[in-house]
Parts: C-alpha cells; structure tokens; sequence
C-alpha cells in the first residue's frame, strides 16, 4: 500500500466473479476497514482485463445456484457503492457487464487510454439488466449516456468512454494506477461515518433495488 491509497488487484486473468474471487474482494475490502489509518482504495487488474464479469462457465455448471450468486454479485456492487472510504477504479483492460458495473460502484474510474473497452454487452447476448445493475448505472450516468451504454452493447475505448462520462479521465499504461492515486489520495481522510452515510442516501434506490 503505498501511503494512504489501499491498491487492491483484481487479478491477472479475466478476473470473472467466481464464488472465490467474489470472497477474496471482500476480504480485501475487510483488510481496508480493519485498517483505523486514513486509507482510500484503488482497484485494478493485470494485462487484457479490469473484469470480463459474471463467471458463465461456473454458473452454466451450477444452475441451482443461480439466484443465490447473483444476490453475492449483487452485494459487492452494493458495498462498492456505498463502501465508506474514497474509491476509484482504475481500468487496465476490458470492463464488461458486471466488471463495467464493478467499475461504475466506485466513486471515481479512470481508464487506460490506449486499449480496452468499457461495454454493458447485455442487449446483444440476451440478458437484461437486473432492476439493481439498472439502477446502479443509471445512478452514476446522465440519461442520454445510460441509452447510448445499456441498450446498444457498444463497446467504448478510453476517449469515447470519457467523453460520454463512463469514466472521469484517460491514462497511459504506465501512469494509470499513479493518476488514479493521485485522484483518491487526497480525499483519504474523510470521516468514514459521514461518507458512508452520505453515499447510502445518495444511493439509496440503486442500493436498495441491489439488495432486494
């Protein structure tokens, strides 16, 4: 942890949410509020991918589970959402569909410039929004940039992701995870009580609708 930002990885692969790596965010997200120092957090992931999201493959495997995985899914997205310390995703990669949604729960994103895409591909593969993923997106996102993301399946390199307002700023490779620092650094020593508070009401429908 260099100084006051908490970087934690998501990982070196696709960093799909599997059960375990669903466990594994939240212990790290455990590990910051353990923590009594001002800490605000970073997440980011390793080559091609932020997060390619929902892990298909184990859900086709274990369809009786199905309901229960998507409320764990769920539940992250609402503890990133209202989580009570500063947030920013800074996005290595590819965001899509959940992993986009894991990006939009943190305060602040900022993405790499040069490659990846930031994608909700949910209206070309056939699955519609949960009425929490909707609200979630539409939370953090003007009306006009929610049509234009959810319901055509593009797929938005850095500057277009940007200029649309999925993600607040661009960086090259090697500044990425120093810039999203930067951002957060200075916000690490904000009550924890009073944010958290402020982010529940801000958020409140979105939370609600994720958790219900």
């Amino acid at each position: 942890m260099p100084d006051s930002v908490y970087v934690l990885s998501l990982g070196d692969d696709e960093n799909r949410f599997s059960p375990d790596w669903l466990k594994k965010v939240h212990a790290e997200l455990d590990a910051v509020l353990a923590d009594p120092a001002p800490v605000a957090v970073l997440t980011t992931g390793g080559g091609k991918f932020y997060s390619n999201g929902l892990d298909l493959d184990w859900l086709m495997a274990h369809g009786d589970q199905a309901e229960q995985y998507v409320a764990d899914v769920q539940e992250l997205l609402a503890r990133v959402l209202t989580f009570p310390v500063p947030t920013i995703a800074a996005v290595n990669g590819h965001a899509f569909g959940a992993g986009a949604m894991l990006a939009m729960a943190h305060d602040f994103r900022v993405m790499r410039a040069d490659r990846g895409y930031f994608c909700f591909p949910e209206a070309d593969i056939n699955i519609p929004f949960t009425p929490g993923m909707a609200a979630l997106i539409q939370g953090k996102l003007t009306p006009a940039a929610a049509i234009a993301s959810m319901t055509t399946g593009r797929r938005f390199g850095g500057p277009d992701a940007q200029a649309i307002g999925l993600v607040d700023a661009t960086a090259p490779e090697t500044e990425l995870v120093t810039q999203g620092a930067d951002v957060v650094r200075p916000l690490a020593g904000k009550d924890r009580g009073t944010l958290g508070a402020i982010k529940s009401t801000m958020f409140a429908q979105a939370a609600a609708a994720l958790r219900g």
